[in-house]
């Protein structure tokens, strides 16, 4: 059985909602899932023994938040070479942050990413809940090979 960590930053409470449900998806597909505060990720070893990363964060004036970009600078030194990777985020009006956030994933961590990131208003408008569950059976399936 692998394992998923999903970080999430959220200011609302909605990007947390987000990350319980892409946990439920990985878990419905056979696998652990944690789900974690960024502000709770202190040190590159929080990051070890992991096969998956699921990192997300609400977009605010244009950007992540600023905890999530302090988690990515620590988990640039965490090793992720190789790993599952997805991103994550709600948002109200532009939602850049889960791009930011996928972008850094493949291109400076070099990651094994998923299809692309997942960007929602809010879990519970227009299928919200059950996009947030496949794209944890998306990590899953990458998992899988």
């Amino acid at each position: 059985m692998s394992k998923a960590i999903i970080v999430y930053a959220s200011r609302t409470g909605q990007t947390k909602k987000i990350g319980e449900l892409i946990a439920e998806g990985i878990r419905l597909s056979g696998h652990e899932a944690n789900v974690v505060n960024a502000k709770d990720v202190k040190k590159e070893t929080d990051l070890q023994n992991f096969d998956a990363f699921v990192l997300g964060s609400a977009t605010y004036h244009g950007d992540m938040m600023q905890v999530m970009k302090t988690m990515l600078f620590l988990a640039e030194k965490a090793n992720l070479e190789g790993k599952v990777g997805g991103s994550f985020g709600a948002f109200g009006w532009s939602g850049e942050a889960p791009d930011r956030i996928f972008g850094t994933m493949e291109n400076v961590f070099n990651m094994d990413m998923v299809s692309g990131p997942l960007r929602l208003k809010s879990s519970s408008l227009g299928g919200g809940i059950q996009m947030a569950q496949d794209y944890g059976r998306e990590i899953a399936e990458k998992l899988n090979r």
